[in-house]
């Protein structure tokens, strides 16, 4: 979730420069375009979509969300990025999924407010981003809640997407609990095994995240799945719940409650817009041809997507970084690579049964890991100098020990209280030069390291 990239790629051939330089809306918008690099985005889709399923899978269990839900959002995301992609186009490799960095948000809630009540959550949410692109705000929203503020935020909840899923690298099927004796002999085997299978996919990972990164996943499910063969490990269950079209209306007695709602939904909509911006400027940097992207165009297919969403209990969507990275490595060139993940993704929402082959230890070994990565971003944060990594770290303890909600809300107040005592009284407003950064930075969708 932080904004650490693969370097560079080669730069393109002198007739992809001429594509992506003089006609890259068109161009990569066009089917004639799409048509052009069908087989390498084919390939490209089948990978990602593949790598896109236990991650998906954990942030649904994270966020207390049905796995089918999730996928099915992910499916409906897609979708509507490939279609939006020949008439709005905002960036060109970019893949939507579930937002790992609002996990706990939803879980929060899931807890708070019912399950049946976050689809308004989410569409209250949608209608927030859609006022937000309408109106071209994300550039006030970066203004407002800076940066690094966000990314203390991610860290704090990669700590507890972590911590969430230590338990099941110790788990054990029900028939081989003991009573008597909790570190038994069968636990002590899990526990092994799932620390060799989280060092193999950390090795396979620094190996080839530059070149081929769905390599440790498929490496890691492959081996776990056959290791269930000869051996009693905890599997996953998936509950095969309907998914069903449904107007997303409240049920909500309080007046205190539709306040919460409200505010709750606000943070909901500006941390995924600031994702957005933030995964953007990454994209950019890694896209083939070299396509400017267009932050604002993203926005409209993420809300239309959320808003859609609503009317089946979907979840919120943005365009993730390490699908991202996958994508354009396995060789995506256009979205219609977007539409071959949602078609994979869509087998396993048909056929939810078959995601009951993976066991429980693998998944932990891949969210552990993303949660990693997520505390990780932190050191991303030290260029905007002592300050910013000092709000951060904060920021990432708020959020882990009060919850993402609250946590930020503080952070906020802590952040403006600083600047108000610090630069405003003594005169000097330095936060102008540095919103001006970033408005110049993050308005045109680039340069964000």
């Amino acid at each position: 979730m932080g904004l650490n990239t693969p370097e560079n790629p080669v730069s393109p051939s002198a007739d992809h420069r001429s594509i992506g330089a003089l006609e890259p809306a068109v161009a990569a918008g066009s089917a004639g375009f799409q048509a052009k690099y069908l087989a390498r985005d084919l390939q490209a889709g089948i990978i990602c979509g593949a790598m896109a399923i236990p991650l998906t899978t954990g942030i649904a269990m994270m966020s207390e969300y049905p796995i089918k839900v999730a996928l099915a959002t992910v499916v409906f995301a897609c979708f509507i990025g490939w279609f939006n992609a020949f008439f709005k186009p905002g960036n060109y490799i970019g893949v939507p999924g579930v937002a790992a960095g609002l996990a706990p948000a939803l879980a929060l809630g899931v807890s708070s407010f019912g399950i049946e009540n976050m689809a308004f959550v989410i569409f209250l949410t949608a209608a927030m981003q859609a006022v937000v692109w309408k109106y071209n705000w994300q550039r006030y929203i970066l203004q407002a809640v800076p940066v690094y503020l966000v990314e203390g935020l991610l860290a704090g909840v990669g700590l507890k997407i972590a911590l969430k899923f230590v338990t099941f690298t110790y788990e054990l099927p029900p028939d081989q609990e003991s009573a008597d004796e909790f570190w038994n002999g069968a636990r002590i085997q899990i526990a092994l095994i799932s620390l060799v299978g989280f060092a193999m996919f950390v090795y396979l990972f620094s190996k080839f995240k530059d070149t081929k990164p769905a390599v440790p996943y498929f490496l890691l499910i492959v081996a776990s799945i056959v290791l269930a063969q000869f051996m009693p490990v905890s599997m996953l269950h998936v509950d095969d719940v309907d998914l069903k079209l449904a107007l997303p209306i409240p049920n909500i007695d309080s007046a205190m409650t539709w306040v919460y709602i409200i505010g709750f939904s606000a943070m909901l909509a500006t941390i995924d817009v600031i994702e957005q911006v933030m995964s953007n400027a990454a994209i950019e940097k890694i896209d083939p041809l070299k396509r400017k992207c267009n932050t604002n165009n993203s926005l409209f297919a993420i809300w239309i997507a959320n808003m859609g969403a609503s009317f089946f209990g979907g979840m919120t969507n943005l365009d993730g970084l390490a699908k991202s990275t996958t994508n354009k490595l396995a060789g995506a060139m256009t979205k219609f690579s977007n539409l071959v993940v949602g078609l994979v993704i869509l087998f396993f929402v048909i056929n939810t049964h078959y995601l009951e082959y993976l066991p429980k230890f693998s998944l932990a070994a891949i969210m552990i890991f993303s949660g990693w990565k997520m505390i990780m971003g932190l050191w991303h944060v030290a260029h905007h100098g002592q300050y910013a990594l000092i709000l951060a770290t904060v920021t990432g303890l708020l959020v882990f020990k009060i919850g993402i909600f609250e946590g930020m809300l503080v952070a906020l107040a802590v952040h403006g209280l600083v600047n108000y005592l610090v630069f405003h009284q003594a005169g000097k407003i330095p936060s102008k030069i540095i919103i001006k950064k970033y408005f110049e930075k993050f308005s045109t969708g680039g340069g964000a390291d």
